[in-house]
């Protein structure tokens, strides 16, 4: 068995040495320029399109995280780069949703106890204590529930917040409230999602990347959440291209937005000119809100392909149609 590996980081062999260790009987190899012979899987983060084309012979290529979004962005712009028969499979989980969870419960309890107004006083050398935003009425919202965002609400939950959730289609879940709808991602929003921005205080974004929800955080679903009276605090945790930034700096002038947290960037790093470094109320990280595991997606794959050499199903089959 041959495995093909790209990723584009100063840890890749890392990566070729985990996959070598655990499949001894495979030929394991790094994928440079000009490297067209067999391999039976691709194990790849972010690669280039010369890897993909022209390929026969693969029976799966392994995306190592969760969003396929760059791969899918690679078939858009040269349709057939991804053969339709050929699977695509996303990692499932690997260490990355307790990481997530752990994110987001932070910085919703850092809002709710108003820490980042204290640490703004801090600078100032102020002292006014302030009274906490109440809990029952701190509705948070939680935008997409896939693997990663169903453990961010559960967790919530738990920390006893009235949770809501948007997904495309319905979802049964305890203790969150669910919203859903097939194409709410539009310059015309339908009554459900109207429904779920309605009194949200936090809105969470963990949204796939795909054409339908790529500019979602806009001025118009910020417009929604201050129709509450109070205005709301945003997370991003899912990518920058779901971001509007002229819009998040516009609804954080006009008080509709409080604050925000954002994890991923439509350009990363953040150039230093960026506006969004010198807002005081945007609270910036390096995109690790979730970070790959190594040894645990080495595990989670090389399971994977034991399943597939069985004939049997496995998790985290991409529908390309649908981005996720």
């Amino acid at each position: 068995m041959d495995l093909l590996i790209y990723v584009a980081d100063t840890d890749a062999a890392k990566w070729l040495a985990g996959f070598a260790e655990r499949m001894p009987d495979a030929r394991v190899r790094a994928w440079t320029p000009g490297d067209s012979g067999h391999a039976d899987y691709a194990i790849v983060w972010r690669p280039p399109a010369q890897m993909l084309a022209a390929r026969q012979g693969w029976r799966a290529i392994f995306n190592l995280g969760a969003g396929v979004d760059a791969l899918l962005d690679l078939e858009r712009a040269t349709p057939g780069l991804l053969p339709p028969e050929l699977a695509l499979i996303r990692l499932d989980d690997a260490g990355m949703a307790s990481q997530m969870a752990e994110y987001v419960a932070y910085t919703v309890l850092r809002y709710m106890r108003r820490f980042d107004e204290y640490a703004a006083q801090q600078a100032r050398r102020e002292w006014h204590p302030l009274k906490p935003h109440p809990r029952t009425s701190f509705h948070v919202g939680v935008l997409g529930l896939g693997q990663l965002g169903m453990q961010v609400a559960q967790t919530l939950v738990g920390l006893g917040l009235p949770v809501r959730g948007w997904s495309r289609s319905a979802k049964q879940l305890p203790g969150i409230a669910s919203f859903h709808g097939e194409q709410p991602f539009g310059a015309q929003f339908d009554a459900q999602f109207d429904a779920f921005l309605s009194g949200v205080r936090v809105l969470v974004n963990l949204l796939p990347n795909t054409p339908q929800t790529r500019d979602i955080l806009n001025r118009d679903t910020f417009a929604k959440l201050a129709k509450s009276g109070e205005p709301a605090y945003l997370i991003n945790v899912a990518r920058g291209a779901h971001l509007v930034e002229a819009d998040l700096l516009a609804a954080l002038a006009q008080q509709q937005i409080a604050a925000a947290t954002l994890d991923v960037f439509r350009e990363e790093p953040l150039p230093q000119d960026h506006p969004f470094w010198s807002e005081p109320r945007i609270t910036i990280t390096p995109h690790i809100s979730a970070l790959t595991l190594r040894d645990e997606s080495i595990e989670q794959i090389v399971a994977k392909i034991a399943a597939l050499e069985q004939g049997l199903a496995v998790k985290g089959m991409v529908e390309v149609a649908r981005g996720y």
